[in-house]
């Protein structure tokens, strides 16, 4: 089991931009990671504070095949000058591929929270 990091800004507060955000983030690291829903064990979200239109949760349930797929929301923690209207993300899924291997996945101004890894 391995565990795959995202984040992804969104424009404005509303269902809608959440959803889609979340949407975008899980495409992308099921894109980047070669996985499918049946490999994902569960999948954590945490939103910050200025953040309340919506779970992201909820527009995950919209990927079809995650009907299935344990998820949850979590507040961010609120830290002084941190990235605003931030989702971020973790899953664990079942894979072969090493820890080196897996791609984590910033979108949007999200790619200032790991300047370390290329997207």
């Amino acid at each position: 089991m391995r565990g795959i990091r995202g984040a992804i800004t969104v424009k404005e507060n509303s269902k809608r931009a959440i959803y889609d955000a979340a949407q975008r983030l899980m495409e992308e690291i099921i894109r980047k990671n070669e996985i499918y829903a049946e490999d994902i064990g569960v999948i954590i979200f945490s939103m910050t504070e200025d953040l309340t239109a919506a779970f992201p949760t909820a527009g995950i349930r919209e990927i079809p095949g995650f009907d299935v797929v344990p998820l949850f929301d979590v507040r961010q923690l609120a830290i002084e000058n941190s990235l605003k209207k931030c989702i971020r993300v973790l899953l664990l899924v079942e894979t072969e591929k090493s820890q080196r291997e897996i791609q984590h996945v910033y979108l949007r101004g999200a790619e200032k929270l790991r300047p370390d890894l290329k997207n």
